[in-house]
């Protein structure tokens, strides 16, 4: 059984053992919610998210695409690939370079 995170997400149908998932381990979501693209899920539990967005160029009177990359952890409860569109949320910082995690894979 899933425990309620808080956000408005629909929590995932399999089980897991993962102390570091908001559902069914002890980690607490706060701060940030971003939505991406997962570029590479080549790591053990981890993934780099893509957020690409606009900016404006007053001088130029155009607009530029620039994008963020966030390292995040994937729960065994949530299954990536490359191509798919997941929702991530702040949280404590887990590694050197991962404080987000996985809270939902996204319908295409």
């Amino acid at each position: 059984m899933s425990r309620n995170i808080g956000l408005d997400v629909t929590p995932p149908r399999e089980e897991c053992t993962d102390k570091k998932c908001p559902f069914h381990g002890d980690l607490s979501i706060r701060g940030q919610i971003i939505t991406g693209k997962v570029e590479s899920a080549s790591m053990l539990k981890s993934a780099v998210i893509r957020r690409t967005y606009k900016k404006s160029l007053k001088k130029y009177e155009r607009k530029m695409t620039q994008f963020s990359e966030y390292h995040v952890h994937v729960p065994d409860c949530i299954k990536v690939q490359p191509g798919d569109m997941v929702k991530i949320a702040e949280c404590r910082k887990l590694a050197k370079t991962i404080s987000f995690v996985v809270v939902e894979r996204m319908p295409q």
